[in-house]
Order: structure tokens, then sequence, then C-alpha cells
């Protein structure tokens, strides 16, 4: 015969002090881990939702980045006329060549960070579906102007709109502030290709973007790529290329798998501790519900029922917590390194549904092990 789950929640209703405290230690430990969980899919998305299945990224053999591309203005010229690259109302080529620099800048807060400035040509936005610019205007070509980002804008000195910044014995105006909607670009400045060379004493590009017609143009152009000897170069699928720079969250993510299963070791003690002290006030309890006929597994299982319930409360909490710490405290943008060109990576805390589910798994398995041990 099974004990009514009402019996175990008028148990817990018995020890309001002991059963808020473990709630919010429980919580404490769900918030925790989610917060650094956001941290690392904040810097995820960042990489799996740049770029467009439709978009090649031509770099020089071998080259892991475009910091280490080098493309020289012929080969682009060959680029732009090959077969299979889609075309605008004007018949003109969706194509960019561009050159990634890397420059080191003030925060506002102190310090400094290496931040990339690129230089895009005409098509380069057209190519980036998440780009909007939201205050100012574009860059003219030619003309030492540039738009950055929001994010930069945010985090850096001098990157307001109308301020000047130094790049060597140059000086760029700013004259524009896009949104990239949490993609790549809004870890960048961008400018005219042929300053960007120019400033930067580079003689080649770093990379073209091409948009190509469909899924077999694309598999044709690198065909094309890979087999003309002038070229020595690779395509890359451009969304594929930022996917495969996701390992750099790797660390934050085992450093909060790591946070998280320390304190939910002490969590789940606290909910033993809880729980031995529930039984051993309990015991006369306990033997009338043995000598009115419960069995020892049904004791058990109400005991258990009481610790999940507990856990329970404790992961709302703990979520609610989390939302309130990424949505209030850690709402604005951060920063961190990204390993494949030592620029800055700017991104915003992220808590999906689904780093909400693991939280409340989480909370309901610290009430599983407290709950059983003592029975």
């Amino acid at each position: 015969m099974a004990i009514p789950i009402k019996y175990s929640i008028r148990s817990i209703a018995e020890r309001k002090i002991t059963t808020t405290l473990t709630a919010l230690g429980i919580g404490l430990v769900v918030a925790v881990l989610l917060s650094v969980l956001s941290l690392a899919e904040g810097l995820t998305s960042v990489f799996t939702q740049s770029g467009s299945d439709k978009n090649i990224l031509v770099l020089r053999r071998n080259a892991q980045s475009e910091i280490q591309s080098r493309i020289n203005k012929e080969q682009a010229h060959l680029i732009y006329n090959l077969p299979g690259i889609d075309h605008d109302t004007d018949h003109r080529p969706l194509a960019s060549a561009e050159a990634v620099a890397v420059m080191n800048m003030e925060k506002k807060g102190g310090g400094s960070s290496i931040v990339s400035i690129r230089g895009v040509s005409e098509k380069g936005p057209l190519l980036r579906p998440n780009f909007e610019l939201i205050e100012g205007r574009m860059f003219k070509q030619g003309i030492s102007e540039v738009i950055v980002s929001r994010g930069i804008s945010e985090r850096f000195k001098n990157m307001s709109l109308g301020s000047n910044f130094q790049v060597g014995s140059h000086s760029w105006r700013i004259v524009g502030i896009f949104d990239a909607r949490g993609t790549y670009p809004d870890s960048e400045i961008w400018a005219d290709v042929d300053l960007v060379l120019s400033d930067f004493k580079r003689a080649n590009y770093s990379s073209v973007l091409v948009r190509t017609i469909d899924k077999a143009a694309g598999e044709s152009f690198n065909s094309i790529l890979e087999s003309d000897p002038r070229l020595t170069l690779d395509g890359n699928i451009e969304s594929d290329y930022y996917k495969e720079q996701t390992d750099i969250a790797n660390p934050i993510k085992f450093l909060g798998i790591f946070i998280g299963i320390v304190m939910a070791i002490g969590a789940s003690f606290g909910a033993m501790n809880t729980m031995y002290a529930s039984i051993s006030v309990r015991i006369r309890e306990i033997a009338t519900l043995r000598i009115l006929g419960f069995s020892r597994i049904s004791i058990m299982l109400s005991l258990i029922i009481e610790s999940l319930i507990v856990a329970c409360l404790g992961g709302i909490i703990g979520c609610l917590m989390g939302l309130i710490v990424v949505n209030l405290a850690f709402s604005g943008v951060i920063g961190t390194i990204n390993f494949y060109n030592l620029s800055e990576v700017v991104f915003a805390f992220r808590l999906t549904p689904d780093l909400i589910f693991w939280g409340l798994l989480l909370s309901l398995l610290i009430g599983l092990l407290g709950g059983g041990a003592p029975c």
C-alpha cells in the first residue's frame, strides 16, 4: 500500500526552516551552473549563428583563419569570374574581396584588447544577412571612414558615432554603428578594403567571400578552386568555417560543469543531512506507519518524494535566480579572446530553455541522491 503524496507535502510543511534552507542551497547550485553555462552558450551562439550556407569563404590553401590567409589581387579577379557565383540585379557578382587586420585598443573600463578591423568591398554588407546599420551612415569608398559594431562601440574608448581614432599615423572617423544580431561581425570594425590594405601596408587580401547560386553551384565552385593551378585556394562554407571555432567555448563549459558538480555534491550532502534529521525525529511516526501495514519500500519512496519536492522547489528558485542574474546583472555584452586570430569576440550571456531543463534535472538528481542515501 502506497503512502499518499499529501503526507510528504505535510511533512515538508512541518519543517519550514530546514526545507527553505535546503531549497535555497539547491537553488544557488542551479543558479551558478546556469550563469556559467549561459556564458558559454552566448559565446558558442556567436559562431553557430554566423555565416550562411550559400556563402563560400575563400582562403589560402591550409590557412586556418583569415589572419593567416593571403590572396593576391590577380587571384581575387579570377575568383570574381568563376561560374556558380550569384549576381545582383545589375548582373554584378555577389563577391567581396576583404582584408582583416588587428589592432590594440583601450577599453572603457580600463585595460586593452585586440580588435579586428575588416576591409570590405562594396558587396560585403549584402553578403551578411544579419547586418543592419542602426545609426549614422555607411562609410564611403576611398575615404578614411569606418562603421563599428554596437558591441565594440559600447566596450571601447573613442568608438562612439562621430569620434576619431588613430591607427599608426592614420586617423579614421566613425560615421556609423551597425548591429549583426549576435553574429561574428558584432566583434569587428568595417572600412573600405583598399584603405585597410594601404594603412596596414598589405599587398594582398585576406579572403574573398562569395554568394553561390545553390548547393550544387557551391560544390562546383569549390572543385574549380581546387583544380585551378593559378589559385591554390580552399573554399569553405562560411557557416562551417565559424562552427569550427566553437571549441574556444569548451574551457568555459568545462569550468561550468566542474563548478556545478562540486557544488552539487555539497548540496547533496546538505539534502542528506536534512533527510537524516527528518528521519531521526520521526522514528515513532515511521514505526506507526509500519504497524499500519505500510511496507519499507513505500516509506522509503515517500521520503524520496519529499526530497524530490524540496529539490524541485530549489530548481525552480535556481532557474528564477539564473534568469534574474542573466537578464539584469549580465545583460550587457562582454568579450573574450578568439584563439584563431587573437582578437576579441563580443557576445552576451544566453540562457536557453535547454539550459533551464538541465538545471531542473540537476536539482532533481541532487534530491534523488540526498533523499535516497538516508533511506
